[in-house]
């Protein structure tokens, strides 16, 4: 569905995407995952023709984004991570303000409004201005202005910075919908556990340049550490360590009554059976996943919100 291949922006002296390439297939949600200033507007920016790269190309749906933009307007919805609303509107008037801009016959724009409205939850809110509306109720409007015209790809730019857990929880609830239907969507932010829960696939984008990219379990693959379980007994032996390797497959160290299992999160209650059978009481326990906060950690030597 979208092809990015060689791309680079500067402005000045700032490199802010330095040679990037990624494909993203129909049907997906592709993240984009990095600290601010990575360059991921900056990139977001380009794949949606608002800005012009200085080298390479974009292909959405086949069509090159440098030489037919406006075609490529067309298939796209962008969800900036500024608010695009006039304040003194109603949310209904807003969304009728930008259908006309996308050319929306009127008869179908009051259908399609209604439609979207329902979707994000805020219907019965229509005629309410924007003013009175929280920052996620404005964010959440933000996305039905790019879904009017039917796109097939939508690009969402950090939509949940600064917004109340509910409106999150709302807009996430919206990016599953949108993807059961088909909708191709490219989701860049800072925040792990987003991409964690929504993403097919991951690009980590740091100071311009793709360091990775995959499914979470292919860039977990590039890290040394492995995900492990630890336990706490209120006694533990040599002798029950030994039982426990007999009993199951996994690589144990043992430091007094703690004990650290190499082992997935999905065998936990497997290794809990078995302890209980062999009467081993169990203090406390620790998961220690890999996640993408440990793998952007590994690749770059810093925290991804540094």
């Amino acid at each position: 569905m979208i092809r990015v291949q060689n791309l680079s922006k500067s402005f000045q002296n700032i490199q802010a995407v330095n040679d990037i390439s990624f494909t993203i297939k129909k049907g997906e949600i592709f993240g984009l995952l990095g600290p601010n200033g990575a360059g991921k507007s900056t990139t977001l920016n380009m794949m949606s023709t608002i800005l012009k790269s200085d080298t390479g190309h974009i292909y959405v749906d086949g069509k090159n984004g440098n030489d037919h933009p406006k075609k490529c307007k067309h298939l796209i919805g962008v969800v900036p991570q500024e608010i695009s609303l006039y304040e003194d509107l109603s949310a209904y008037k807003n969304l009728l303000f930008w259908g006309n801009l996308y050319g929306i016959p009127s008869h179908i724009l009051k259908d399609r409004i209604h439609t979207t409205l329902e979707l994000i939850g805020l219907l019965d809110r229509k005629k309410d201005l924007i003013k009175t509306y929280s920052g996620g109720m404005k964010r959440r409007i933000n996305i039905a202005a790019a879904l009017l015209h039917h796109p097939k790809v939508l690009f969402m730019d950090e939509p949940t910075v600064g917004i109340d857990p509910q409106s999150r929880s709302h807009i996430f609830e919206v990016i599953e919908t949108l993807n059961k239907q088909g909708m191709t969507i490219v989701y860049t932010t800072h925040y792990m556990e987003e991409v964690e829960r929504l993403c097919d696939r991951i690009a980590i984008i740091d100071s311009g340049k793709i360091i990775a990219q995959g499914t979470q379990a292919q860039l977990k693959e590039l890290v040394p550490t492995k995900e492990s379980i630890q336990f706490e007994f209120n006694f533990l032996s040599e002798s029950n360590v030994n039982e426990l390797r007999e009993r199951l497959p996994y690589t144990m160290t043992r430091n007094k009554n703690k004990l650290l299992i190499e082992s997935t999160i999905k065998e936990l209650s497997k290794i809990v059976i078995v302890c209980n059978e062999l009467k081993l009481n169990i203090k406390d326990i620790q998961l220690n996943k890999v996640n993408l906060e440990a793998i952007f950690l590994s690749l770059t030597g810093k925290q991804l919100r540094d």
